[in-house]
């Protein structure tokens, strides 16, 4: 992690464990965490492999 993005999540006042938290959410859609879908959304898959859901939207479960 740089130190940009350290400074940019100390200045949030968010814990590690928040963020774990947010980024393990699971989207009801195609069944993959947050962290799997792109800025915009947009299910890239897991593991190298791509969503065949069609799931442009993340929505949590």
């Amino acid at each position: 992690m740089t130190s940009e993005t350290e400074l940019k999540i100390q200045k949030s006042q968010l814990s590690t464990l928040e963020l774990i938290h947010h980024f393990r959410e699971k989207c009801k859609i195609c069944g993959h965490h947050r962290i799997m879908h792109d800025g915009l959304g947009k299910c890239e898959g897991v593991m190298n492999k791509p969503c065949n859901s069609g799931c442009d939207l993340f929505e949590s479960e």
